[in-house]
């Protein structure tokens, strides 16, 4: 870890730390993580010493790449500016970029940019966004759904660690028939109860997602029985005439946005009022600067913004600060269970009886990290880009 704080402020290197997790239930990622590499820290250092920390939603493989494209626009910018670095990097990838891969790693320099200016001035992140709205949050246990007797004991190590809100989502949902569907959403709300918050997730961004409008608007009415906050990715990613008219037509809220890259890709959506809740993911839309300005605009036109965040420890963060900062946000989302969270962080966090977390007040981010914990999760490797 780098402390030093002395000198010119700018940007000397940019470091890689590539994270492996162990296949998850269902192992979804084993389609297109190489040995269940999905997630990339990066580490932005300025020639004072002082470093700041951010995350991909993305393989390093990529990541790498990526940032050969982006290492010569970045070494000798500002380490003060983070918003400002950042929107070159987007202005001058239009024609190499403009979404995937290289967004994604942009969006993990921004975050620490962010980290790093906070760490500089001293300021938690959301106060150097604008100010804190709020000082705690209600996280919800993020989870993939399993058939029902399965389902019930992962809800319930969730409701044991102190979850009072869950999202279950993916699995067999939507890929058996609709029995199996309610089976599984009336035996997680019997496990919760009634008094804890349930949202469900159909998985509408995995590969040939097979359903449009109609089993969309049908699944909804089904769900209205068991009070969801809301009803997730019912429809393939792009089809946006389909989501402004299940909107209009749902019993319940429609949320989405997960896979959508650059504040410029969310206009239509918001203006057109496709969705109840917008879910841009920090680690790939384009980072705080970019997820900061949707959701802004989201609550021009009445629309809630909860970040997506099937993440690391330091995505999470990153989104516990634009929670704060976010006059329109009442939940994060936190994967669990989740070594990528839980090792990161120096200290574990901790939920209140309420099941909300505090939202850190410290410099930067407002974690210390846990370089033992990432170094595990690395494997002990540690990318330099100044030697590729």
């Amino acid at each position: 870890m780098c402390l030093r704080q002395t000198g010119v402020m700018k940007i000397q290197d940019v470091r890689l730390y590539p994270l492996w997790d162990k296949a998850i239930a269902g192992d979804w990622t084993s389609r297109f993580a190489t040995e269940n590499n999905q997630h990339t820290l990066v580490e932005v250092i300025a020639d004072s010493g002082v470093c700041g920390m951010g995350s991909v939603f993305t393989s390093t493989d990529l990541v790498l790449s990526s940032m050969k494209l982006l290492r010569p626009l970045l070494i000798g910018a500002s380490a003060l500016d983070p918003l400002v670095v950042a929107e070159k990097l987007h202005q001058n990838t239009f024609w190499q970029g403009r979404g995937g891969a290289v967004t994604h790693a942009i969006s993990g320099v921004d975050i620490a940019l962010w980290d790093l200016f906070g760490r500089i001035t001293k300021q938690p992140v959301s106060r150097l966004l604008g100010g804190r709205f709020r000082e705690v949050i209600k996280p919800y246990g993020s989870m993939l759904m399993a058939e029902p007797k399965e389902m019930r004991d992962r809800l319930q190590a969730g409701l044991a660690r102190g979850f009072k809100a869950f999202k279950i989502g993916w699995g067999p949902f939507g890929r058996r028939d609709a029995k199996m569907d309610e089976a599984i959403i009336s035996t997680a709300r019997e496990t919760v109860g009634p008094d804890v918050e349930l949202m469900v997730d159909a998985g509408g961004s995995d590969a040939f997602w097979p359903h449009g409008y109609k089993w969309a608007i049908n699944t909804a009415r089904m769900l209205a029985k068991y009070n969801p906050m809301w009803f997730e990715e019912a429809l393939r990613p792009d089809d946006l005439a389909g989501f402004i008219k299940l909107r209009e037509h749902s019993p319940v809220p429609i949320s989405g946005g997960e896979v959508l890259t650059r504040r410029q890709s969310f206009i239509e959506w918001i203006e057109k009022g496709a969705l109840d809740y917008i879910q841009p993911d920090v680690t790939k839309v384009g980072g705080l600067s970019e997820q900061h300005r949707i959701g802004q605009y989201a609550d021009d036109h009445a629309i809630m913004m909860i970040p997506h965040g099937w993440n690391t420890g330091v995505g999470l963060a990153a989104d516990l600060q634009l929670v704060a900062a976010a006059g329109n946000a009442r939940w994060v989302e936190y994967m669990t269970p989740a070594p990528l969270i839980e090792e990161v962080f120096q200290k574990p966090l901790q939920m209140d009886a309420n099941g909300n977390l505090k939202i850190p007040d410290g410099p930067g981010l407002g974690f210390d990290w846990n370089m033992d914990g990432i170094g595990r999760l690395s494997r002990g490797v540690s990318f330099t880009l100044s030697k590729l």
